[in-house]
Protein backbone atom coordinates (compact mmCIF):
# COMPACT_ATOMS: atom_id res chain seq x y z
CA UNK A 1 0.00 0.00 0.00
CA UNK A 2 1.25 3.47 -0.89
CA UNK A 3 0.55 6.39 1.39
CA UNK A 4 1.26 10.08 0.81
CA UNK A 5 1.17 12.64 3.56
CA UNK A 6 -1.51 15.31 3.68
CA UNK A 7 -0.97 18.99 3.07
CA UNK A 8 -1.61 18.93 -0.69
CA UNK A 9 1.53 20.42 -2.18
CA UNK A 10 3.77 17.38 -1.65
CA UNK A 11 1.32 14.89 -3.18
CA UNK A 12 1.78 13.93 -6.84
CA UNK A 13 -1.78 13.44 -8.12
CA UNK A 14 -0.75 12.08 -11.54
CA UNK A 15 -0.46 8.38 -10.54
CA UNK A 16 -3.94 8.53 -9.03
CA UNK A 17 -5.49 10.19 -12.09
CA UNK A 18 -3.86 7.76 -14.53
CA UNK A 19 -5.96 5.04 -12.87
CA UNK A 20 -9.18 6.92 -13.66
CA UNK A 21 -10.12 6.16 -17.28
CA UNK A 22 -12.03 8.91 -19.00
CA UNK A 23 -13.27 9.98 -22.39
CA UNK A 24 -11.13 12.21 -24.60
CA UNK A 25 -12.27 15.60 -25.86
CA UNK A 26 -10.80 18.46 -27.81
CA UNK A 27 -11.88 21.92 -26.69
CA UNK A 28 -11.91 24.41 -29.55
CA UNK A 29 -12.53 28.14 -29.92
CA UNK A 30 -11.88 30.96 -32.37
CA UNK A 31 -9.50 33.75 -31.40
CA UNK A 32 -10.63 37.33 -31.95
CA UNK A 33 -8.94 37.46 -35.38
CA UNK A 34 -10.64 34.21 -36.48
CA UNK A 35 -7.76 31.78 -35.94
CA UNK A 36 -8.93 28.40 -34.62
CA UNK A 37 -7.35 27.02 -31.45
CA UNK A 38 -7.83 23.69 -29.73
CA UNK A 39 -6.36 21.35 -27.17
CA UNK A 40 -6.91 17.79 -26.01
CA UNK A 41 -8.74 17.72 -22.70
CA UNK A 42 -9.62 14.83 -20.40
CA UNK A 43 -10.66 17.19 -17.59
CA UNK A 44 -14.34 17.37 -18.51
CA UNK A 45 -17.34 17.03 -16.25
CA UNK A 46 -21.05 17.75 -16.31
CA UNK A 47 -22.17 20.13 -13.59
CA UNK A 48 -25.93 20.34 -13.95
CA UNK A 49 -28.64 19.34 -16.39
CA UNK A 50 -30.66 22.50 -15.82
CA UNK A 51 -29.19 24.69 -17.09
CA UNK A 52 -27.04 22.21 -19.04
CA UNK A 53 -23.50 23.08 -17.92
CA UNK A 54 -20.07 21.52 -18.42
CA UNK A 55 -16.70 22.13 -16.77
CA UNK A 56 -13.44 21.96 -18.70
CA UNK A 57 -10.07 22.63 -17.11
CA UNK A 58 -7.59 24.42 -19.37
CA UNK A 59 -3.95 25.24 -18.74
CA UNK A 60 -3.25 28.84 -17.71
CA UNK A 61 -1.50 30.66 -20.55
CA UNK A 62 -2.66 28.35 -23.35
CA UNK A 63 -3.76 29.98 -26.62
CA UNK A 64 -6.91 27.85 -26.52
CA UNK A 65 -7.86 29.28 -23.12
CA UNK A 66 -7.20 32.80 -24.42
CA UNK A 67 -9.47 32.12 -27.40
CA UNK A 68 -12.23 30.72 -25.15
CA UNK A 69 -12.07 33.75 -22.86
CA UNK A 70 -12.01 36.29 -25.70
CA UNK A 71 -14.72 34.61 -27.81
CA UNK A 72 -17.00 33.77 -24.89
CA UNK A 73 -17.91 30.51 -26.63
CA UNK A 74 -16.25 27.16 -27.26
CA UNK A 75 -16.96 23.64 -28.51
CA UNK A 76 -16.27 20.35 -26.75
CA UNK A 77 -15.54 17.70 -29.38
CA UNK A 78 -15.88 14.15 -27.97
CA UNK A 79 -13.50 11.92 -29.89
CA UNK A 80 -14.47 8.52 -31.27
CA UNK A 81 -12.43 5.32 -30.89
CA UNK A 82 -10.52 5.81 -34.17
CA UNK A 83 -9.37 9.39 -33.41
CA UNK A 84 -6.23 8.67 -31.39
CA UNK A 85 -4.01 10.50 -33.90
CA UNK A 86 -6.19 13.61 -33.57
CA UNK A 87 -6.01 13.42 -29.76
CA UNK A 88 -2.22 13.16 -29.95
CA UNK A 89 -1.98 16.03 -32.46
CA UNK A 90 -4.01 18.39 -30.27
CA UNK A 91 -2.02 17.34 -27.19
CA UNK A 92 1.24 18.24 -28.96
CA UNK A 93 2.84 21.63 -29.42
CA UNK A 94 2.31 21.54 -33.20
CA UNK A 95 1.21 25.08 -34.14
CA UNK A 96 -0.69 24.20 -37.36
CA UNK A 97 -3.04 21.56 -35.90
CA UNK A 98 -6.06 22.78 -37.84
CA UNK A 99 -4.16 22.53 -41.15
CA UNK A 100 -3.78 18.79 -40.45
CA UNK A 101 -7.44 17.91 -39.73
CA UNK A 102 -10.83 18.49 -41.31
CA UNK A 103 -12.83 21.03 -39.36
CA UNK A 104 -15.99 23.06 -39.81
CA UNK A 105 -17.76 26.08 -38.35
CA UNK A 106 -21.47 25.30 -38.45
CA UNK A 107 -23.81 28.28 -38.04
CA UNK A 108 -24.18 29.20 -34.38
CA UNK A 109 -21.43 26.89 -33.15
CA UNK A 110 -19.31 27.72 -30.11
CA UNK A 111 -16.04 26.77 -31.77
CA UNK A 112 -14.62 24.61 -34.56
CA UNK A 113 -16.10 21.12 -34.96
CA UNK A 114 -13.87 18.18 -35.92
CA UNK A 115 -16.41 16.05 -37.84
CA UNK A 116 -14.14 13.17 -38.85
CA UNK A 117 -12.75 12.68 -35.32
CA UNK A 118 -15.86 13.11 -33.16
CA UNK A 119 -18.96 11.20 -32.25
CA UNK A 120 -20.59 14.18 -30.45
CA UNK A 121 -20.00 17.91 -30.05
CA UNK A 122 -21.34 20.30 -27.41
CA UNK A 123 -21.37 24.00 -28.23
CA UNK A 124 -21.06 26.15 -25.12
CA UNK A 125 -21.30 29.75 -23.96
CA UNK A 126 -18.81 30.83 -21.31
CA UNK A 127 -20.75 31.01 -18.03
CA UNK A 128 -17.93 31.48 -15.52
CA UNK A 129 -14.27 30.78 -14.83
CA UNK A 130 -12.13 30.20 -11.76
CA UNK A 131 -8.33 30.07 -11.47
CA UNK A 132 -7.07 27.05 -9.52
CA UNK A 133 -3.33 26.41 -9.49
CA UNK A 134 -1.92 26.36 -13.02
CA UNK A 135 -5.33 25.83 -14.66
CA UNK A 136 -8.54 27.76 -15.23
CA UNK A 137 -11.79 25.95 -14.55
CA UNK A 138 -14.17 27.03 -17.32
CA UNK A 139 -17.93 26.57 -16.97
CA UNK A 140 -19.83 26.43 -20.21
CA UNK A 141 -23.59 26.57 -20.64
CA UNK A 142 -24.41 24.10 -23.41
CA UNK A 143 -26.37 25.72 -26.22
CA UNK A 144 -26.38 22.84 -28.72
CA UNK A 145 -25.39 19.17 -28.91
CA UNK A 146 -24.64 17.50 -32.24
CA UNK A 147 -24.22 13.75 -32.75
CA UNK A 148 -21.84 13.27 -35.65
CA UNK A 149 -21.34 9.47 -35.72
CA UNK A 150 -22.75 6.36 -34.04
CA UNK A 151 -19.38 5.00 -32.89
CA UNK A 152 -17.79 4.19 -29.53
CA UNK A 153 -15.81 6.89 -27.70
CA UNK A 154 -12.05 7.09 -27.37
CA UNK A 155 -10.96 6.43 -23.78
CA UNK A 156 -7.76 7.33 -21.93
CA UNK A 157 -6.35 5.84 -18.74
CA UNK A 158 -3.17 4.22 -17.42
CA UNK A 159 -1.31 6.46 -19.89
CA UNK A 160 -2.81 4.78 -22.94
CA UNK A 161 -5.75 5.06 -25.31
CA UNK A 162 -8.45 2.40 -25.55
CA UNK A 163 -12.04 1.79 -26.58
CA UNK A 164 -14.86 -0.37 -25.28
CA UNK A 165 -14.72 -3.85 -26.72
CA UNK A 166 -18.41 -4.61 -26.18
CA UNK A 167 -21.38 -2.83 -27.69
CA UNK A 168 -23.24 -0.29 -25.54
CA UNK A 169 -26.41 -1.57 -23.87
CA UNK A 170 -29.82 -0.07 -24.60
CA UNK A 171 -29.96 1.38 -21.06
CA UNK A 172 -28.73 4.94 -20.70
CA UNK A 173 -27.11 3.92 -17.39
CA UNK A 174 -25.99 6.69 -15.06
CA UNK A 175 -28.83 8.88 -13.88
CA UNK A 176 -31.65 6.57 -14.98
CA UNK A 177 -34.82 7.00 -12.95
CA UNK A 178 -36.45 3.86 -11.61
Amino acid sequence: MTHASGGGTDVDLRPFMTEFPTGVAIVTALAAHGRPWGMTCTSLCSVTLSPPTLIVCLREGSPTLAAVLSAGTFAVNLLHRDARSTAELFASGVPDRFARVDWALPTGCGGPHLPLATHMVADCELADRQAIGDHIVVLGKVSCITRTLEIAPLLYGQRRYASWLDQPSSSSGFGDSQ
